[in-house]
């Protein structure tokens, strides 16, 4: 007799890829918690407070990974 396991393992990481069908902006945040395996609330979250506490650089580091990926 058979004994059917369920698969539990992860498939391995691929390329980053933006996740417009989850995206508040251009998916930026969701592609990079799809892509760590983290909630993008809590991407998003640090992406402000990285904002605020880093005048403005992770702006322009956004923007930049928005227009190079997909």
């Amino acid at each position: 007799m058979n004994q059917i396991t369920p698969n539990d393992s992860k498939p391995p990481r691929g390329s980053f890829r933006l996740d417009k069908g989850n995206a508040k902006v251009f998916g930026v945040c969701s592609g990079i918690g799809n892509y760590f395996d983290v909630d993008p609330m809590l991407v998003r979250i640090g992406f402000v407070a990285a904002t605020l506490l880093g005048f403005g650089s992770p702006v322009l580091i956004y923007l930049a990974v928005a227009l190079i990926a997909d």
